[in-house]
């Protein structure tokens, strides 16, 4: 018989991994499934360098160290943990449980929360001539070790808040960060603009990339394009850094045996995360409701308030603590 487990979370980013902490303090019997081979989801994947700010009482916290601080965090009231699995069905039964496929695995649960964002993810890629064979040389979509940039000349591609947050972020450690959009204004938090005004990055606006150049030293020549001109200039750099954003999917997820209400791409759930599936409950980026805001913050205020309507639900008769000062926590030994 495949274990029963009080509650399964789907999805191992940073809100999948507050919600398994919380099963642990409320002693649920829970397991957590992430389909990449390590915790940490789109910030662990994508973003382990980057500048967080938007986490309560840490002014500035990269995706590794965040995702270290969660893993510490589950390690105190530590529940059952899969990774590189990923969940290719979960079927409701009739008597109200679920069953959950994976490749290799099948277990069963009382409850669901879907953490698992906005899906499979890819980045958009720089569509030059040439870009593709340089991917992983010359040319990233992701900056997951900075050391890899120390001492070099790099242009980083995009107006946004990520590219914004990898120019600052280099600036430190190049010879020379060039930022390059296509508009003068940036489409950056207020406070990251007015960093990136007042810091050395060399700010190329407004250009778009039009061809791209392999010297002989291996360095990368970019022709770039002053927009609505005939205005050409070129720009010499040892990397390239694009971040045109992300596209997204939860395909995966659609072929499941759940028929989960959805608003454009987004799950649909009440004021307690639940879906319109009774059992079935939804965090993160992946979910909306009125008033909704896609933040880190946010998703962090979900995952209690999903897991104590499901202890409250599933132990009725339960005397539950609200407030973690009131739980039985045993504070780990330090090194």
């Amino acid at each position: 018989m495949a274990k029963m487990y009080d509650i399964t979370i789907i999805g191992g980013g940073p809100a999948g991994m507050f919600a398994a902490f919380y099963c642990g303090l409320h002693e649920l019997n829970a397991q957590l499934i992430e389909s990449l081979p390590q915790l940490g989801g789109q910030v662990n994947a994508l973003y382990p360098e980057k500048q967080i700010w938007d986490v309560a009482g840490l002014p500035g916290v990269t995706g590794r160290e965040l995702v270290e601080q969660l893993q510490k965090q589950i390690a105190v009231a530590p529940i059952d943990q899969f990774t590189g699995e990923t969940v290719e069905d979960v079927v409701k039964e009739a008597d109200g449980t679920f069953t959950i496929k994976s490749a290799n695995r099948v277990s069963r649960s009382r409850a669901i929360v879907i953490a698992l964002g906005n899906g499979a993810f890819k980045p958009r890629k720089l569509a030059l001539e040439g870009a593709e064979e340089l991917e992983g040389q010359q040319l990233h979509y992701f900056v997951t070790h900075r050391d890899n940039f120390v001492n070099k000349r790099v242009a980083v591609l995009g107006g946004g808040n990520s590219a914004i947050d990898i120019a600052l972020m280099l600036e430190p450690v190049a010879k020379q960060v060039s930022l390059i959009h296509r508009r003068d204004q940036f489409r950056g938090m207020e406070h990251s603009v007015s960093l990136l005004r007042k810091s050395n990055v060399d700010l190329v606006t407004p250009f778009l990339p039009k061809k791209l150049q392999v010297e002989s030293d291996h360095s990368v020549t970019l022709k770039l394009k002053r927009m609505r001109s005939d205005e050409m200039t070129a720009l010499n750099v040892d990397r390239l850094v694009v971040n045109y954003g992300f596209t997204s999917n939860n395909a995966a997820l659609e072929q499941w045996s759940l028929d989960l209400a959805a608003e454009h791409h987004l799950i649909k759930v009440d004021s307690t995360m639940q879906t319109n599936i009774d059992g079935v409950y939804a965090i993160g980026d992946g979910i909306t409701y009125p008033g909704k805001t896609a933040l880190i913050a946010t998703a962090f205020g979900e995952a209690p308030i999903a897991i104590t309507a499901l202890a409250k639900k599933l132990y009725p008769e339960k005397r539950l603590a609200t407030h973690s000062s009131s739980m039985k926590i045993q504070t780990p030994k330090k090194d």
